[in-house]
């Protein structure tokens, strides 16, 4: 039985006094026994949660009886139990952080939404650029076929990625995806403000292209990352399903991550289950061995551990 739900949600709205939204929001949250992460702005909200579906379903009434998230939509999975350790509810700058001294409000500059149907058909021109508004790790495990991989760790890292490559983008139609649809608000804007004409943005992002009846996630390769304890779900529905991504150890076709078993390392990355086993959980052998050394071993892989 799937009697819990998966929450993802946005919106660009003025909150004014953020610092006081945050509180009364985290105690709200706290009543209903929700679990995730959310981050408040004076920009809006950006939020994604888990829990009983019934206590899903009164929070989602509750902010849609609020006039500043009255038409927020929530992209909604099935789940068996929370997906979140912990709740967390955070006052940020901005709720998708381009660090610019004027930044991009999407209510004011943007690229033009299309649909799941209108961005699966745009896909298939020739004459189109496809630009992936996600990081390295995220592009690495699935992606939208022949979308470009920027060269950038961090979303603030965009806006200089795209000052130094617009001139190849000039006169193009181009196109901006990323898991939600609030990453490319802002990135299809600045492309806009760097006076980039045919800028489109796929509305509602992965999550809604995957579940589209028509589309069924075709042209998409590999699997979206999400930041729950999922990690990465299916998102192409079709005979065309492929795994895009290669464990580190091995090379092997391989769409998993793990952490690595060395606390102060614990980097993500691309791993088989036959190589987590071999390499003990550990993503090189001097993790392992500072590991050790310095007994900061995750104990979630000590099972993996020969017995001494």
């Amino acid at each position: 039985m799937q009697d819990y739900q998966i929450l993802l949600y946005y919106k660009y709205t003025a909150i004014d006094v953020p610092e006081q939204f945050v509180k009364e929001h985290r105690e709200f949250c706290e009543s209903l026994g929700l679990r995730g992460r959310i981050i408040v702005a004076p920009e809006g909200i950006n939020g994604t949660v888990s829990g009983p579906i019934k206590a899903t379903q009164i929070y989602m009434d509750a902010l849609h009886q609020d006039s500043r998230f009255s038409d927020m939509v929530f992209k909604i999975d099935p789940s068996e139990g929370h997906a979140f350790k912990k709740l967390i509810v955070r006052h940020k700058k901005e709720i998708v952080n381009l660090h610019l001294e004027h930044d991009v409000d999407p209510r004011l500059e943007s690229g033009k939404r299309l649909s799941p149907k209108e961005f699966h058909e745009m896909l298939k021109r020739e004459d189109v650029v496809v630009i992936d508004g996600r990081n390295d790790y995220e592009y690495e495990i699935g992606h939208f076929r022949n979308a470009i991989r920027p060269d950038v760790k961090a979303f603030r890292e965009f806006p200089q990625w795209i000052e130094a490559h617009k001139d190849e983008f000039t006169g193009k139609t181009v196109l901006t995806y990323c898991t939600g649809g609030i990453r490319c608000e802002k990135l299809s804007g600045y492309l806009v403000r760097q006076g980039l004409r045919d800028v489109y943005q796929l509305d509602g992002g992965i999550v809604t292209y995957s579940k589209d009846p028509e589309v069924q996630g075709h042209l998409f390769d590999g699997k979206c990352y999400v930041f729950d304890e999922r990690i990465a779900v299916k998102v192409n529905h079709t005979d065309e399903d492929v795994v895009v991504s290669h464990c580190e150890h091995c090379g092997e076709p391989c769409d998993r991550y793990i952490n690595c078993g060395y606390l102060d390392c614990h980097r993500q990355h691309l791993c088989c289950e036959s190589c987590e086993r071999e390499w003990y959980g550990f993503c090189s052998h001097e993790c392992e061995q500072e590991a050790k050394e310095r007994d900061r071993v995750d104990p979630l892989v000590l099972h993996l551990q020969p017995v001494e």
